[in-house]
């Protein structure tokens, strides 16, 4: 209605808009913004005495401008605290701002605090000084925790604008006992210890970060109240029921479930009931599945799982429950069915032109001889293993130009080949040759086995010729 629901306020009025807001959006300090749709209506200072201020992430609280500073969205002001000061931004002024006080919930007799002033350098160099010592401090203070063997998570520290006072946020299963922590950290800080118990939502909002839908933490960007989670709205959304998909960053179901439920309960109650069963001439329809905004319903032929799945329209389906009422079956439960099958089939199936699997068949060798045939795995025509193709019998090679025809070549310029000039026991079935005429005897070419035979016989007579020569010498010399 009135609060956070834009992330970064409009620059409607100059003097209810502050420049940190307007420029980059609010300061680190402050995660939560909220728009001020009454900015230029005039009000009059009975009305706006009360300020809304945000503090460290989801913290804000509320406080009266006794003094009539002029305030306006973005401004630092040094507030009252228990003790001391603090630090923080305006984030609302005017007659909104009791809006927001019924929002929060106080109680209408509920003392306020007061402003004090505006923040002045001393005080933000103060305050700059005391957010350096966050991190070291929280770190530290989860040592201590272990140490005492407290089953505690402390989760994030805030220091008091003044740095006399730190604020410990812890989450925790359990009743914990931490006066015994609370003394420890009094004396190793020298400040101020309060502890508040926040919860696994409150810590992610703190925390911040991004969510599966990739944009900012709802709970650390806009949300200021938890409404709590039930699966049933998950059921009403059809979502499947994974803990790993409905856990959010805090280990809880996500908040974002409840945005959409009561349209979804909505749009479910015009969708048929779900133990009602179609008859037709055919078969009995049993429900499967729903699409609940596009109003489409599927039926199966079985209870159990998918079987002769048909999808219908919502109205076809009150239709053919109405016809039952009466004791009509019709004939088909989707009428339009076979129209939908040809409009599908008009496109072509693709995947039946080029089937994934074709790479997985095993290709047959070609093979070299030019007057062989080859047989092609996908039924085409034969083609022959030579590389030209065919060609009408009255028309040259496509490769080659009419007006640059190779010459035949002439009978006499022919050399005579040596594979045809062999013996016919060495003649290739394939390629038979005419016998010699003037029976001319050639010698057959030895194979490679029998080169190899007779070089070893070469080398071994060799190797006993020097041997001989060799024992020739020995006695030759033993003689003289």
């Amino acid at each position: 209605m009135d609060e956070n629901i834009n992330p970064i306020p409009v620059n409607t009025d100059a003097d209810n808009c502050g420049e940190a807001c307007c420029s980059g959006g609010c300061r680190p300090r402050c995660n939560l913004h909220s728009y001020n749709w009454l900015a230029d209506i005039p009000y009059t200072p009975d009305d706006g005495d009360i300020v809304e201020v945000h503090f460290k992430n989801t913290r804000r609280g509320f406080y009266r401008n006794t003094t009539h500073l002029s305030l306006r969205q973005g401004d630092l002001v040094a507030v009252e605290a228990n003790p001391g000061h603090d630090i923080g931004e305006v984030a609302m002024t005017g007659p909104l701002v009791k809006k927001q006080i019924q929002r929060a919930n106080l109680r209408p007799g509920t003392e306020l605090l007061r402003i004090f002033r505006k923040a002045k350098p001393a005080d933000l160099e103060r305050f700059e000084q005391a957010k350096a010592r966050e991190v070291d401090t929280m770190i530290r203070s989860r040592q201590i925790a272990a140490d005492l063997g407290l089953k505690m998570k402390i989760g994030d520290v805030e220091y008091q604008g003044d740095g006399a006072k730190a604020i410990f946020y812890y989450i925790a299963d359990e009743r914990v006992d931490f006066r015994q922590l609370i003394k420890v950290l009094a004396d190793t800080f020298k400040i101020r210890i309060e502890m508040k118990q926040i919860g696994a939502r409150q810590e992610a909002g703190r925390i911040g970060g991004i969510g599966p839908c990739g944009r900012a933490l709802c709970c650390a960007s806009w949300m200021t109240n938890f409404v709590s989670v039930a699966t049933g709205a998950a059921r009403h959304q059809d979502i499947s029921l994974n803990p790993q998909k409905l856990a959010g960053q805090c280990a809880k179901l996500k908040c974002c479930i409840n945005f959409e439920v009561d349209s979804y309960v909505e749009a479910g109650r015009k969708m048929p009931p779900r133990d009602a069963v179609l008859e037709t001439k055919d078969a009995e329809f049993y429900f499967f599945k729903a699409d609940i905004l596009s109003g489409l319903v599927t039926y199966s032929t079985s209870r159990q799982g998918p079987e002769n799945t048909v999808t219908i329209s919502r109205e076809r389906a009150f239709e053919v429950m109405a016809l039952n009422r009466n004791g009509v079956r019709p004939d088909q439960l989707d009428p339009d069915a076979n129209e939908r099958q040809k409009e599908v089939s008009a496109f072509g199936d693709i995947l039946g032109q080029d089937a994934i699997t074709r790479f997985d068949r095993k290709k047959k060798k070609k093979r070299r001889n030019g007057d062989r045939t080859e047989q092609p795995q996908n039924g085409t025509e034969p083609t022959t293993g030579d590389v030209e193709q065919r060609q009408p019998a009255n028309e040259p090679p496509r490769h080659q130009p009419r007006d640059r025809q190779r010459r035949q070549p002439r009978p006499e310029d022919q050399k005579p080949s040596r594979r045809n000039d062999r013996p016919e026991p060495y003649q290739r079935r394939d390629n038979p040759v005419v016998p010699n005429p003037e029976n001319v005897q050639h010698r057959p070419r030895r194979n490679d086995q029998q080169r190899r035979r007779d070089q070893q016989k070469s080398r071994i007579r060799s190797q006993q010729e020097n041997r001989r020569g060799q024992n020739r010498n020995d006695h030759s010399e033993q003689g003289n």
